[in-house]
């Protein structure tokens, strides 16, 4: 492919995303719903316009990494603190009902399997996929609706980072058990090893910011900087730790929440967002999307595999929010906000690909769950806020 056609490829994406998107606002939608679905109307499944590159592939990866970047930006640091065990709790249980749904969906379809059999490691590599949860969705949908700072958005958030973590250890587990050339133990180690790094030379930097802050208040180079830590907290997650990138971006956000001029560090990273990494990344997951190899078995299979995979984040983080003393409608809210699923799902799949836990033909399934979740939470979501605001209304109208 010429070189050149990139510049095609995103012209196409920016203008048919954020025509979707303004659209999807229009017809009371999230935005981030409209560049979904345009990205599926311009890929391969339906009119062929662009297809999926490693360019872009890469240009969605730093377009979530900003999300994220921007998300511990936007946290309240006191509060995540408040609700840290809430939330560590909220994911042990987001990652354990659907790891058992998932596993019991395979056996269900074809047939149980005696433990410790190849056939049990895939059936519980099914659950595997369906413990990952993908935020950056929910964070922009809650950030449209002016609920990212809330005590329900902050608990989704950590919830979400702490699901991811444990998501990890799960995976490295399983594939322990098959393998014995893997190393759970080591996996385990490095996880602490980056929140003990997280810590220390967060804090380190943190300070240092601040004084730099204090000399050269609200000028550019704040931002750079701070765009430069996210990078490199993405980067360390990764190469040195096994942790996702996106967790590295969202500490490195955090770090950074409580300096003066965080809000304006917020704004720069959000014009880049907005305009070009944002629209890439939601506009991906439709592109990733190819229907056309789909059977009647694999369609079924992949329906249940959705159905499953939403309702158990639901009912998981749902009823220990509840159990945590949520109320029933804030509870369904983290339920709803937990149950989406992007890279971490498309990650975790591959890594079952290359290690032959499962087969291509299963990517469809996660294809579609990532597709169906990404675009019923923030519609789902929304409603549920919708609700609140017309009952806040009728009971100021009747006092």
């Amino acid at each position: 492919m010429e070189a050149y056609n990139i510049f095609k490829d995103l012209a196409i994406i920016i203008v048919i995303a954020k025509a979707f998107g303004i659209l999807a606002r229009k017809l009371h939608a999230p935005q981030v719903v409209g560049e979904i679905i345009a990205g599926l109307i311009i890929g391969p499944s339906v009119l062929g316009l662009v297809q999926q590159t490693d360019f872009l592939v890469q240009m969605a990866e730093i377009g979530v990494v900003l999300l994220m970047f921007s998300a511990g930006l936007e946290t309240d640091l006191k509060e995540l603190l408040k609700t840290g065990p809430i939330a560590f709790l909220i994911a042990c249980c987001g990652v354990f009902v659907p790891l058992v749904g998932g596993t019991l969906l395979y056996m269900g379809f074809y047939g149980v399997a005696p433990w410790g059999s190849e056939a049990f490691y895939k059936a519980v590599f099914i659950g595997v996929i369906m413990t990952a949860t993908s935020v950056s969705i929910t964070v922009e949908s809650l950030r449209e609706m002016g609920k990212l700072k809330g005590k329900v958005g902050t608990t989704i958030l950590s919830a979400a980072i702490i699901d991811d973590v444990i998501g990890i250890i799960v995976l490295t587990f399983v594939i322990g058990f098959k393998n014995p050339e893997s190393n759970p133990g080591k996996v385990v180690l490095s996880t602490v090893l980056f929140f003990v790094f997280a810590f220390t030379v967060g804090l380190i930097l943190y300070r240092l910011f601040e004084l730099y802050d204090e000399k050269y208040p609200h000028t550019r180079r704040i931002p750079i900087l701070g765009l430069a830590l996210c990078f490199l907290f993405a980067y360390a997650a990764e190469k040195f730790f096994g942790i996702a990138d996106i967790t590295g971006a969202y500490v490195a956000g955090i770090v950074l929440c409580s300096v003066r001029d965080s809000k304006y560090i917020e704004r720069k990273m959000e014009v880049n967002s907005y305009m070009l990494f944002g629209p890439v990344f939601f506009a991906s997951i439709g592109l990733k999307t190819n229907i056309e190899n789909v059977d009647s078995g694999i369609l079924l299979f992949s329906l249940g595999f959705v159905i499953v995979a939403l309702i158990s984040k639901i009912i998981g983080c749902g009823l220990m929010a509840k159990i945590c003393r949520f109320s029933n409608k804030d509870s369904l809210k983290i339920g709803v906000g937990m149950m989406t699923r992007g890279e971490v799902a498309l990650i975790v799949a591959q890594k079952g690909l290359s290690v032959g836990l499962l087969t291509s033909v299963y990517f469809t399934a996660v294809i579609l769950l990532i597709i169906v979740s990404s675009i019923s939470t923030p519609i789902i979501l929304k409603i549920l806020y919708a609700k609140d605001k017309v009952e806040t209304t009728e009971q100021a109208a009747s006092e």
